[in-house]
């Protein structure tokens, strides 16, 4: 299944304008993403990308799959099938997996293309033209059972720094270190469990050591300027900390990116994935449009955004940026780093092998719509700490947050105007204020400001309390003024007034969830009959004007009964007890509503919902085949 073209006019960087280049960490092609995969990179990335398109800024989204490496070649013999055929199968159900989760790249690509091959060899031979590249004899481990050199990712055993008994080859899913295959203790081949033997081949290393300067001159400029998120910045330094060493770049496998040809005595060699994965970012851009170098030769114009788990920082922040730096080319580096931390199921891990978990090909048999999953993963967002995805707060988040509270509000003023009293039609509400009107519509703009700040600063959660305050204001602002039948016999200029600011403020929540709820967002400017409101810097209440004609309101969201917990935690493998019964789910979210009643616009401190830590050490999900 090749690359589809891209058939709309190419999103280029334009000099003057704020030009926002967004990636997401290409997923192994070789399984299913499960919610922690899905929040972790694609939704996290494309809510932010959403963010940016709101207010007008010059955006490109690029995701896709990593195709290329041991984890393709081990998958492929376990289905028995070729690596080609695991990457098109995988690359295509990855490709419905967004689609249904409305992840909205520019382009969703793959590795396995000549681009891919093209690029990867010119930064490989610029970087051996400068001296970076060197080649080393080498001790590998050699499996006697199958007659191979086995790769890093072949090799399991046990982690010589936390003592982690399935640690990789080439890095430790416990502790995040980076290893190489022969520091692991008691290693065993992961086709077959034997144990292997050690022989000499040779590699071309990658020099990080003589690179060491000026990669950490980079993570403090664009660690600064950037804001890179917390653990990105911890990770990064505690690696400098230890000194970068020379890295092996070749492997002796069949399904990788070939070694330049010049290379002598490399025809059964390939260059490694941990080196070209990144580049893959680059590649796919190049598949979508031929002037792909405008946004990665453009520093001084554009902008990167880069999204991943904490698992994958490393390669972010020191490999893929040390290739571009060696190659003395001018590119666009890394501005942001967005990482997140892990997202455990009900007290555990991910599984595919044990049925634990919901994966990106299951959530749809749910029935629930792909925007409370949207809304809930990004509820739970781990940006400071891990989180934990249960069931009951699943629902608790759809019933109490949205259909009682953000549902309740937009449906309470569109049905309003649905009635007698307007007949669809916006009333004249020009005619009449009060200070009280003032001030609400200044405690909505600093809410605005600070959502705007959070979404600048790639604060996702943060961001996402705040839209709900908004449509909590709303909701507060039609009880003050006791909108109902009553107020529009007794007073009907008033009536009108509190009806001409309230459907404007649906306008304007319609716009600041659609980075996250898109469908919802889309439903509600539907309802509305109006085209979605940009995310500007001052709200003026008046983009719905006096006359103008609504549809008829429509329920934006439905109850899921509490029982479907038990059900759902049944299905997937939940095997964590129920430990909220549903009054103590209501009462939570009766807690959090008064919490997001008391916070003032520029008051709450801590800017997140509470989510529930993981207790779960070191990794928090199982990909295991």
């Amino acid at each position: 299944m090749a690359t589809q073209p891209h058939l709309r006019t190419p999103v280029l960087p334009e000099p003057g304008k704020r030009n926002i280049l967004i990636t997401s960490a290409l997923p192994y092609v070789n399984n299913v993403p499960h919610l922690g995969n899905i929040i972790g990179s694609v939704l996290s990335a494309d809510a932010f990308a959403r963010y940016c398109r709101g207010r007008g800024f010059n955006t490109l989204y690029v995701g896709g799959t990593d195709e290329y490496g041991t984890t393709t070649e081990t998958r492929a013999l376990l289905e028995n099938c070729t690596p080609q055929e695991l990457c098109d199968k995988y690359h295509a159900i990855h490709a419905q997996v967004y689609h249904w989760f409305n992840i909205g790249f520019d382009i969703f690509g793959r590795t396995t293309t000549q681009p891919q091959t093209d690029i990867t060899q010119d930064i490989f031979l610029r970087l051996k033209d400068n001296g970076f590249l060197r080649e080393r004899i080498t001790a590998q481990l050699y499996c006697q059972q199958h007659h191979s050199f086995l790769a890093d990712r072949l090799v399991e055993g046990e982690c010589p720094n936390c003592g982690y008994v399935d640690a990789r080859g080439d890095q430790c899913d416990r502790c995040g270190k980076l290893l190489e295959s022969l520091e692991l203790l008691r290693p065993r081949c992961k086709i077959d469990g034997s144990s292997p033997v050690t022989k000499d081949t040779k590699h071309i290393f990658l020099e990080l050591d003589q690179l060491q300067p000026e990669v950490e001159a980079f993570f403090r400029e664009s660690a600064a300027k950037g804001a890179w998120s917390s653990n990105g910045v911890s990770i990064t330094a505690a690696w400098l900390k230890e000194g970068l060493q020379p890295r092996s770049i070749t492997r002796d496998l069949k399904w990788g990116t070939p070694v330049p040809s010049s290379l002598e005595g490399y025809e059964d060699k390939v260059i490694y994935s941990w080196f070209d994965a990144c580049i893959g970012y680059i590649s796919i851009t190049a598949n979508y449009t031929d002037q792909w170098e405008k946004w990665w030769r453009s520093p001084h114009d554009v902008q990167l955004y880069q999204f991943m788990g904490k698992d994958n920082v490393v390669y972010h922040t020191i490999i893929f940026p040390a290739s571009k730096i060696g190659t003395r080319d001018v590119w666009t580096k890394l501005h942001h780093l967005s990482t997140t931390d892990y997202l455990t199921y009900e007290g555990g891990k991910f599984s595919k092998s044990r049925g634990i978990g919901v994966f990106g090909d299951s959530a749809r048999e749910s029935e629930v719509p792909s925007d409370i999953w949207r809304f809930y993963l990004l509820y739970c967002r781990p940006e400071t700490g891990d989180s934990e995805f249960t069931w009951d707060g699943f629902i608790s988040a759809n019933n109490n947050l949205l259909l009682k509270k953000l549902g309740n509000f937009v449906s309470r003023v569109l049905k309003f105007i649905n009635s007698r009293h307007y007949n669809n039609i916006v009333p004249d509400w020009t005619k009449y204020s009060e200070p009280s009107f003032v001030a609400f519509r200044e405690e909505i703009n600093q809410l605005s400001a600070q959502y705007m700040q959070e979404l600048d600063a790639v604060k996702l959660r943060a961001g996402l309390l705040t839209a709900l305050q908004v449509s909590q204001r709303g909701n507060g602002f039609l009880q003050a003024n006791k909108l109902d039948n009553s107020l529009h016999e007794s007073d009907a200029a008033k009536c009108a007034a509190v009806i001409g600011l309230a459907v404007n403020l649906v306008h304007l929540l319609a716009a600041l969830i659609a980075p996250y709820m898109p469908t919802t967002a889309t439903s509600i400017n539907g309802q509305l009959l109006t085209d979605p409101l940009p995310i500007v810097e001052q709200w003026t209440a008046d983009s719905i004007k006096p006359g103008h004609q609504i549809g008829l309101s429509q329920h934006l969201f439905s109850r899921i009964k509490p029982e479907k917990a038990e059900e759902w935690r049944q299905k997937y493998g939940g095997q964590q007890p129920n430990k909220l019964k549903e009054e103590e789910v209501a009462l939570k979210a009766k807690k959090m509503s008064s919490k997001l009643k008391k916070s003032g616009p520029a008051g709450r401190r801590d800017g997140l919902p509470a989510v529930k830590p993981s207790s779960v050490e070191g990794l928090a999900w199982d990909d295991s085949v």
